[in-house]
């Protein structure tokens, strides 16, 4: 993953595994990574139990940060990314 000074650039996907929707939201985000400069980590909600509790069924999550505001859910939000990644250069 791609290395940046801004650690608000850091992203994190809430998923699980087993999830269709989570692998597609992190393959599109690697995608993304050849033209922009942003890292992100995923985190299985399963090996937490707030997690699990907090976001249910609702995944993928992708937040800003950790305890960031939510950009998108289920499905990369490709506008609501870039919005949120020109903001923070």
């Amino acid at each position: 993953m791609t290395n940046t000074t801004n650690p608000q650039s850091a992203l994190i996907v809430y998923s699980r595994e087993e999830c269709h929707l989570c692998q597609d939201m992190i393959h599109a985000l690697q995608s993304m990574q050849e033209q922009s400069a942003f890292k992100f980590e995923v985190i299985n909600i399963d090996t937490d139990p707030q997690l699990a509790f907090r976001y249910g069924e609702r995944v993928p999550v992708l937040l800003a940060f950790k305890n960031g505001p939510e950009i998108c859910h289920y499905h990369l939000d490709q506008s609501a990314l870039d919005t949120y990644l020109s903001r923070i250069r």
